[in-house]
């Protein structure tokens, strides 16, 4: 549980941009402006009554007119460190265990963001955002596993579920903390605070028994489920576990990145994973930029945001559990029904009412393909064997923050015409959902431990 509810703090550090990087309304006067940089500054008057890093007393920020591209900046600067982290913190956890990388990131995410908080300059101000992206994303995907392996499979759609649940509720929490704390750099201290408490805690984890079994430490493992067990308020329990039959012998390497490559049945699943991770990031950002932009109170949209993704979690948890449904089916009709809610958008008119008009369409098709992140998330872990899951998961991560990306970029292409956009986040849905029918189904099947495994008919 502690590292489901860790995702609050995961979501604030993700969010911060949003809040810290706001643009108050502001003018400037017009008569007698200096050319100095300095005296510039004495001519600006913001109306808001927040501050941020836009608003930044010192001479050096003030990130307005020819400076304001350094606020999006910073923003890629975040996403950048995601695909670093994703790429490199999956494949050190597979070799050197989830909690010790687990742990060291988030502690240097809690030093990093200590960092943007008190940053003396808009340079160290980015640089910070930059290695908090890597820790952050590198060490959320290690805690997500370790969650998954601590429980048995019947558990899994529950855990990931509650997990992705924490983080929709933690953008909500964090639009909280902004309206109460409208002061950028107490905003940035209290958002992070809660990390230091959440990386003591963290010492109380045991390491995964997955990965310990895995490994050939079977006495370890067994420790560890003795060790849930207890926790779960059981007996002491009389178990033996067998050897594993991918165990690595002593002058064996652990089984790298390239692994997904050679291996025949690895490589093509990782291929259709990665496009699909890659669209559901590309129409889910597509989506929250294009489908009817909320106007009003800023907390209250960035509240919105998160709290529009949160019915999808009780759907995916009811129809991945269905025999006639399971993993495969039930995300891909997610991802169709989000596909086809863009396309059915453009035959909409933009003057219409909220419920007849395209933003309700819109906001359906965030929640359906949210509900699709949710399901690839416990899919791809189900798909991949345990010394092999972090570096699988990091791969698809990894193409996921590419349509995080060029989401963005989409939107000009409303100079063609206004319905270009939402045709190209449907066809990438649909062709998405289609591909899925292409992967295994996963309910009720055991979860493969090594390279191995792969090779019985059961898996």
């Amino acid at each position: 549980m502690i590292v489901s509810y860790f995702k609050v703090y995961v979501a604030c550090q993700s969010m911060l941009i949003v809040l810290v990087g706001a643009v108050p309304e502001y003018h400037i006067d017009q008569e007698g402006i200096p050319a100095s940089r300095a005296e510039f500054a004495k001519h600006i008057h913001f109306a808001d009554n927040f501050t941020s890093i836009v608003t930044e007393a010192s001479t050096s920020w003030y990130l307005i007119e020819q400076e304001a591209y350094k606020v999006s900046l910073a923003s890629s600067l975040f996403f950048a460190g995601l695909l670093i982290g994703n790429i490199t913190f999956g494949p050190l956890s597979d070799k050197l265990g989830r909690k010790p990388v687990y742990i060291s990131g988030l502690f240097f995410d809690v030093v990093f963001g200590y960092v943007t908080a008190l940053a003396p300059n808009y340079d160290i101000f980015a640089v910070s955002r930059f290695f908090v992206g890597i820790v952050n994303g590198g060490m959320a995907l290690v805690s997500f596993v370790l969650t998954q392996e601590y429980v048995g499979k019947s558990f899994w759609s529950f855990t990931g579920s509650l997990t992705n649940l924490t983080f929709a509720v933690g953008i909500a929490v964090y639009a909280l903390l902004g309206y109460c704390v409208r002061e950028w750099r107490y905003l940035a201290l209290v958002s992070n605070t809660p990390g230091v408490l959440f990386l003591l805690l963290s010492f109380m984890l045991p390491e995964s028994p997955r990965w310990l079994y895995s490994q050939g430490k079977t006495a370890e493992a067994e420790d560890v489920l003795q060790y849930i067990a207890l926790g779960n308020g059981k007996e002491r329990l009389n178990l033996k576990l067998k050897p594993s039959a991918g165990t690595l012998r002593k002058d064996e390497s652990a089984p790298g990145i390239l692994k997904l490559v050679k291996h025949p049945v690895l490589r093509w699943r990782t291929i259709v994973l990665m496009y699909i991770w890659y669209v559901c990031s590309f129409v889910y950002y597509g989506l929250t930029l294009n489908a009817g932009e909320l106007r009003g109170n800023l907390y209250l949209n960035v509240a919105l945001s998160g709290l529009v993704e949160v019915p999808a979690f009780p759907l995916c948890m009811f129809f991945i559990e269905k025999s006639w449904s399971g993993r495969r089916k039930t995300m891909t009709c997610f991802l169709v029904f989000a596909g086809f809610a863009c396309i059915l958008t453009i035959f909409l008119p933009t003057n219409a009412s909220l419920l007849l008009g395209p933003t309700l369409l819109a906001l359906c098709g965030k929640m359906m393909v949210s509900a699709a992140f949710n399901i690839v998330y416990i899919y791809t872990s189900e798909l991949y064997p345990t010394v092999l899951r972090n570096a699988g998961l990091g791969v698809c991560s990894m193409s996921c923050r590419f349509g995080g990306i060029l989401a963005p970029f989409v939107p000009s292409m409303k100079s063609l015409s206004p319905s270009v956009p939402f045709v190209v986040f449907g066809i990438s849905g649909l062709s998405a959902g289609f591909l899925t029918l292409l992967l295994p189904e996963t309910l009720n099947k055991p979860i493969a431990e090594s390279i191995e495994d792969l090779q019985s008919p059961k898996y």
